[in-house]
């Protein structure tokens, strides 16, 4: 009898409860990673670094030289809220594991109108990054291929559609997708910036388009440098408004990948503002300044300019 029913408990199959628990396990693996997670819902922020300094070099660059000096400390001061938005979401990440970032929060603090409001803040500014993070990527693509200039919108609306498209198929997939691009991006932001750092070769010259008349350095221009700067911060928020699509524990690696986003964010800015600073780079209507940075770094083996940038040098200031 004992073995006919151990028989037939065998054959009942599992239960329920495990049942569940491997279709948990099973759909966990479809979820994100730290890695992934930061190659799905950190891209907004990392891009930025391709229009957050630049957006500060548009300002000061109104002052002249003396303004341009001030490019490192504006960034430096953009890094520090930087780095209290990091510790901010990684507390609301803890506090709402479910989701929902600034819309959680500000329903269970300040109600229901406020939260409204801030989730409707966050749908304008989605489609305001999106807009800015693909004519930026699209500018850089022009300022390496000058004659695809004309065809500007179109490739823009290419883009637009192939990233609609990748995400559709889903966080997970597009995620395994967006890693090898993510990771790419920031090993050559790295390359230009170490590259730049330890040079003592004369480099490209950027472009100088300095005002005849040239402003005076006041606390105005530097906070509007200031705002205009915190262009680079978009999309900080967005691992704290997707928690529920890590993998478990889902806090602690939603947490750990808020925190890589802002040491990776950190670094690129400081280190895109010094060589700005270092180089004198302006801003210009046919290259971008992160365009010029990585033409600074165009050498041949002999350590002179390459043939296509001989035309114009820069000693380091």
């Amino acid at each position: 009898m004992l073995g006919l029913a151990l028989v037939t408990a065998d054959s009942a199959g599992p239960s329920p409860e495990s049942a569940g628990l491997s279709q948990e396990d099973a759909a966990d693996k479809h979820r994100l990673s730290t890695l992934s997670g930061l190659a799905a819902l950190s891209l907004d922020a990392l891009s930025s670094v391709a229009y957050g300094p630049e957006a500060i070099v548009v300002v000061l660059v109104a002052a002249g030289t003396a303004g341009l000096g001030f490019t490192l400390p504006v960034t430096l001061a953009i890094v520090v809220l930087l780095i209290v938005l990091v510790i901010s979401y990684r507390q609301v990440i803890a506090a709402f594991p479910t989701g929902g970032g600034a819309y959680a929060v500000a329903k269970t603090h300040l109600g229901r109108p406020a939260s409204l409001v801030a989730a409707a803040s966050l749908i304008v500014d989605y489609v305001l990054n999106a807009a800015v993070g693909v004519s930026a990527g699209v500018a850089a693509l022009t300022s390496a291929f000058p004659a695809l200039f004309g065809v500007t919108v179109p490739i823009c609306l290419g883009v637009l559609a192939v990233i609609t498209a990748v995400n559709l198929w889903g966080v997970g997939e597009s995620a395994r997708l967006f890693i090898t691009p993510t990771l790419l991006f920031i090993a050559a932001i790295a390359v230009v910036i170490i590259v730049g750092l330890v040079r003592s070769h004369p480099v490209v010259a950027p472009q100088q388009h300095l005002p005849q008349t040239a402003e005076a350095v006041g606390v105005l221009l530097l906070l509007r440098a200031f705002a205009s700067g915190c262009s680079a911060l978009t999309g900080v928020e967005a691992i704290a408004n997707a928690v529920p699509a890590f993998r478990r524990p889902r806090v602690t690696h939603a947490q750990n990948t808020e925190a890589w986003l802002g040491v990776t964010l950190g670094l690129m800015l400081i280190g895109l503002a010094i060589l700005i600073k270092k180089y004198h780079v302006t801003s210009s209507p046919t290259q971008t300044v992160l365009a010029q940075l990585a033409a600074g770094r165009s050498m041949d083996e002999s350590g002179r300019p390459s043939s296509r940038c001989q035309h114009q040098r820069l000693e380091p200031g």
